[in-house]
């Protein structure tokens, strides 16, 4: 089971974004997938979690939306109104169980988020 995330670039404050993640590999069940963020200087953090929406980071509330395609097993961040402070590198994660019943969690590579004008 791999993750490969995508969708990253460069955006001015206020403008828009979309996170991709794709699950590859012989899939059985999805536990769950988070988004998570790394500023420089800073500890990796939680921005959403697709099965518990009461984890979603205070800071992106009302902006980021966490969602799923369940038959191609994309996770998605839409992003809007982006501010500097969001400028990271934004991570997916999978508690994935594939086909012969083994548990898989797994971090795809970051994709760089850059806020700035």
């Amino acid at each position: 089971v791999q993750l490969q995330a995508s969708g990253g670039g460069l955006v001015e404050p206020g403008g828009s974004l979309r996170l991709s993640c794709a699950a590859s590999g012989t899939i059985w069940i999805i536990n769950t997938m988070t988004w998570s963020r790394q500023a420089p200087g800073k500890e990796r953090e939680l921005v959403a979690d697709m099965h518990d929406s009461a984890a979603t980071n205070d800071a992106v509330k009302g902006r980021f939306t966490i969602s799923r395609d369940d038959d191609r097993n994309i996770l998605y961040l839409q992003m809007n109104d982006l501010k500097p402070e969001d400028t990271a590198v934004y991570y997916c994660f999978g508690d994935i169980v594939d086909y012969s019943g083994h548990r898989h969690t797994t971090w795809g590579r970051g994709t760089q988020v850059t806020v700035s004008s």
